[in-house]
């Protein structure tokens, strides 16, 4: 069973940027809190103003289970500062 991640693209409007980094640690933490298969978070900016939040999972099988956690209101109060959002996932093949 490979780890999988999931990467999400957005914008966020710069002067909302503290409040959604808050209530996504809310969200990390509420995840975490029922579902110990999120390993990792990381947060980048990117030259364009854009973001990438990227989430590594130690299954498919465990990110499938904290899904429908995607859904409370924790998150929609997060994601709400987001726009032009895209979610990839994808399986861990090499790292060093």
């Amino acid at each position: 069973m490979n780890a999988v991640v999931r990467v999400h693209t957005f914008k966020v409007e710069p002067e909302k940027l503290d409040e959604f980094r808050t209530r996504r640690a809310a969200v990390i933490d509420l995840i975490r809190s029922a579902h110990p298969g999120l390993t990792s978070t990381r947060l980048v900016r990117l030259d364009d103003g854009t973001y990438t939040d990227t989430w590594h999972w130690e299954s498919m099988q465990a990110m499938a289970a904290a899904f429908p956690l995607a859904q409370s209101p924790e998150a929609a109060a997060a994601w709400e500062f987001t726009s032009d959002s895209t979610a990839v996932n994808g399986e861990v093949v090499d790292e060093h």
